[in-house]
């Protein structure tokens, strides 16, 4: 297989224009539209469907577009190997995080990573909702979770300490619990996604965080407008230490049930799809945010 014809696919396939992704490696556009469709004959399917108007990746195309990154990833770790070629960082990085914590914490950091690899692209997609990063295509993501799949890599960047909160002005009105049992009696705010969470105290008593079975008016899929939200006096919610530290210090939250921990092994993860070789991009993005974040004042001490 030509892999030159299949780096030319990969970028066709992230830019969405063969002309492009032709220009991009020094080919005019027929030829590149000459080179795709021999690719094309060769693996015995279409990869991008083309009008006059737009390209696409075909359902073949997307299946093929890992295992395409692979094949360059693996012929790049070669040439290395032998003291050829150069690996340099390049392309588009399709990067999906937790909109709150990138918002605070990756968004201002990313004029400088783009300065420091001009030959690199950035495409961020941000929610807190749930996202599957294989059938998604993503290149890496940030995870704020325990981390339970099989079929992905992974570096620790921090772990996640999590606790329930809520305003000075909501505890004023509906009191302040002092079990966990008590949490059924009080405006609970939750994911919708989210399950029952475990709480233990000091002397090994456990009780449940679980809007389903207490009074929840409030599901919000998005961590920044659940703090807002709370911050407003709308309930009692649990939040990231590295979310929240400032409202604590200033009183707008308040720690509720703070001899209970959370039972849980949520951490702050970098994930990728399992591959024996990553790729430049992936890489210095990952160094990047290991030596940004992994030292960060935050990360280090409010999450202990």
């Amino acid at each position: 297989m030509d892999t030159d014809s299949v780096r030319l696919f990969v970028l066709a396939a992230e830019k969405l224009n063969i002309s492009a992704a032709g220009r991009a490696l020094g080919m005019a556009p027929a030829v590149a539209s000459a080179r795709l469709a021999k690719l094309e004959k060769t693996l015995g399917a279409d990869l991008l469907h083309r009008s006059t108007r737009k390209v696409a990746l075909s359902l073949e195309g997307a299946a093929f577009l890992s295992y395409a990154k692979e094949i360059l990833a693996q012929e790049d770790a070669a040439l290395a190997a032998l003291g050829l070629g150069q690996p340099l960082a390049t392309g588009t990085l399709r990067f999906a995080a937790s909109s709150t914590f990138a918002q605070i914490y990756i968004a201002p950091l990313l004029p400088e990573f783009l300065q420091r690899h001009p030959g690199i692209n950035l495409d961020l997609r941000l929610s807190d909702t749930p996202f599957d990063l294989i059938e998604g295509s993503f290149d890496l993501a940030l995870r704020n979770s325990a981390l339970d799949d099989s079929g992905l890599r992974c570096r620790k960047l921090a772990d996640d300490r999590r606790i329930l909160c809520a305003s000075p002005t909501y505890l004023d009105q509906a009191g302040t619990p002092q079990h966990p049992n008590d949490l059924t009696s009080h405006q609970l705010i939750g994911f919708r996604s989210a399950s029952p969470k475990r709480l233990i105290g000091p002397d090994g008593q456990s009780g449940q965080f679980d809007p389903g079975k207490a009074n929840c008016r409030l599901v919000i899929d998005d961590g920044l407008s659940q703090k807002i939200t709370t911050m407003a006096g709308g309930g009692i919610s649990i939040n990231s230490r590295w979310s929240i530290h400032r409202e604590l210090a200033e009183g707008s939250l308040v720690h509720v049930l703070p001899d209970y921990m959370l039972d849980d092994l949520a951490a702050l993860w970098l994930v990728y799809p399992k591959s024996n070789v990553l790729t430049a991009k992936v890489r210095v993005f990952i160094d990047f945010l290991m030596e940004k974040l992994a030292a960060h004042p935050m990360m280090v001490t409010q999450l202990t």
